[in-house]
């Protein structure tokens, strides 16, 4: 079947080959690897199952994610965004998940899987909503929004380096350290010194030597890979039919808008950092995708799914833009929650080894928010006091994670994520400022006001001698006005293009 030219030219729709695929899919799983099984593991200590039931749910968590993945980037009519986007269980609920288990009476994990049931479904009926504000998210929102998931996400680098078992002994010890900042110079010196193929792969590589020397070490242990089933198909309901309860429903809801928020975020950011375009419709597919996955994924004892932001980063950071080679990630996910020996391989992986790594990983994604933000306007506009409020605003969670304990639940939730935080004040800025004109004062702010002005090289350069600025209209040596060519007050913003053709025509 011939592909029509539209689709044939989407930097996404390319087929490196199987070995590539296979490659690149596998640092994406390495990637993203430690943070979908940490959602299962806190559950399950929360419900206070034993360590075998907590290994089924990070094995259904692996099945699930992979099958949301496969949906999400490969897609089926009205279900997937078909961009490279790896899908896994949302940190977004991890809290409200504890709260429901601690407070529904012999609840357990099937009130959870009730309300993600429950809550997904609704989320899945109001993604129309959600798939037509493509036009509020320009590159001064987006850029905002992909600038605080890289700074939202360096704790996390900072935690894996660490140790990530903040109550082990060794969390924090210059040997954990110095893993991880080994791990970051492999990542350095492959990405300078290699070839273009060692260049895009110097995450993985730099994992595999990393790894290699922590066994050397000591650091790693790959004892129990041998212990335990090597295959466990994850049964359907294994926890129980779920159960549904109007506060834990409500409380999920939240959740899910949140998750909207978040996935929408990391659509347009994925499509920004692959320059491809990304519509209402598309964006649309790639939530209802988002909301179907979460609704199946209870089935099999799994939670809400979304896109990873950590693996955005893995695309900025590698230029591999291929959907195929994230959806062989998924393949691989789905293998992991089947062959639970390639997991407990993968999950021997020392954690500070991902440190490492992620520091460049996360670092990349806010410098791609930076390079967005470079194409914004600035001048005689709200543009600047929106990006400072709205980063800093997001920040708030991370600089203080207590900053919210006493506001109200609902309220909590949503602003306790530090990307929905800056995504939403960012949107409204934007509103306030930039659609709804009406009231906006012409002597803007300081923040405005002490902006620098200055004019282009080549807007001079395009002067002749005489020529002279008068009332904000040019004028030549013999006094003769000059036409400018452009929007009214290009001239006067200086540097805009009206000037250098007005300047340019005289020449």
């Amino acid at each position: 079947m011939t592909m029509s030219p539209t689709a044939a030219v989407r930097p996404e729709d390319e087929n490196l080959g199987l070995f590539a695929n296979m490659a690149y899919g596998l640092q994406h799983v390495l990637t993203m690897y430690g943070g979908i099984v940490a959602v299962p593991l806190i559950i399950g200590q929360a419900a206070g199952l034993s360590p075998a039931e907590i290994g089924l749910l990070v094995a259904a968590s692996l099945f699930a994610g992979g099958l949301a993945t496969l949906l999400q980037t490969l897609g089926v009519p009205f279900f997937g965004c078909q961009l490279p986007l790896v899908q896994g269980v949302s940190f977004s609920g991890v809290a409200t998940m504890v709260a429901i288990v601690g407070s529904q009476e012999g609840g357990g994990v099937a009130s959870i899987l009730g309300a993600v049931m429950a809550a997904s479904l609704i989320g899945l009926l109001i993604t129309p909503v959600f798939s037509r504000i493509t036009r509020f998210f320009p590159p001064l929102v987006t850029g905002i929004v992909i600038t605080t998931i890289g700074l939202t996400l360096m704790p996390v680098a900072a935690r894996w380096a660490m140790g990530g078992n903040s109550h082990a002994e060794d969390f924090g010890s210059m040997g954990n350290i110095g893993l991880a900042a080994l791990t970051l110079i492999l990542v350095l010196v492959l990405s300078k010194v290699g070839s273009a193929t060692v260049s895009r792969l110097s995450i993985l590589l730099a994992m595999v030597i990393g790894t290699g020397i922590a066994t050397l070490l000591g650091m790693a242990d790959f004892s129990t890979v041998s212990e335990g089933p090597i295959f466990g198909l994850p049964s359907p309901f294994h926890f129980g039919v779920p159960t549904f309860h109007v506060a834990a429903i409500i409380s999920m809801c939240i959740v899910v808008i949140v998750t909207l928020v978040e996935t929408s975020a990391d659509i347009l950011a994925v499509g920004e950092i692959i320059d491809t375009k990304v519509d209402a419709k598309r964006l649309g597919n790639g939530l209802r995708a988002d909301m179907l996955s979460s609704l199946l994924a209870p089935i099999f004892g799994s939670f809400t799914q979304s896109a990873f932001a950590q693996n955005v980063g893995l695309v900025a950071v590698t230029g591999v833009k291929s959907r195929y080679v994230v959806a062989t990630g998924g393949v691989f996910l789905v293998i992991l929650g089947l062959l639970l020996v390639m997991g407990r391989v993968i999950a021997a992986v020392p954690t500070s080894v991902l440190g490492g790594a992620g520091i460049v990983l996360f670092g990349t994604v806010a410098a791609s928010g930076i390079r967005t933000l470079s194409k914004v306007d600035y001048r005689n506009n709200m543009n600047l006091i929106i990006v400072a409020t709205s980063i800093g605003f997001g920040m708030i969670p991370i600089a203080a994670p207590n900053f919210y304990d006493h506001f109200p639940t609902w309220f909590a939730t949503i602003f306790h994520s530090g990307i929905s935080s800056s995504a939403i004040m960012a949107i409204f800025l934007n509103l306030a400022y930039n659609h709804f004109t009406a009231g906006n004062s012409d002597q803007q702010s300081v923040f405005v006001a002490g902006t620098e002005r200055s004019l282009q090289y080549r807007d001079v350069a395009a002067l002749r001698d005489g020529d002279y600025f008068s009332g904000g209209k040019l004028y030549n040596k013999e006094h003769q006005e000059i036409p400018l060519v452009g929007k009214p007050g290009a001239l006067q913003a200086s540097g805009q293009p009206g000037a250098m053709t007005a300047a340019s025509e005289h020449s």
